[in-house]
């Protein structure tokens, strides 16, 4: 009978585990949605809010931000 209850703990805690996985993704995906609709609103492109949520390695924003680096000044030295 003891098993039966450490196998039904074990069960619990990770359907629980997974549970609060899903849930903290889908909140974090429901907040990038709103701020990338405030920022559609506000004239903030879209896809500078969607890579501040990016992990660095994401190819649509290494791209975007190579195509928006600031051109370097000549000092003339």
């Amino acid at each position: 009978m003891r098993e039966f209850g450490f196998y039904i703990s074990c069960l619990l805690s990770l359907v629980t585990v997974v549970l609060s996985v899903t849930f903290f993704h889908y909140s974090e995906m429901k907040s990038i949605e709103k701020n990338v609709e405030s920022a559609i609103v506000k004239g903030i492109d879209p896809i500078a809010v969607r890579c501040a949520y990016a992990l660095p390695s994401d190819n649509v924003c290494v791209a975007y931000a190579a195509s928006h680096q600031p051109t370097p000044v000549k000092t003339g030295k």
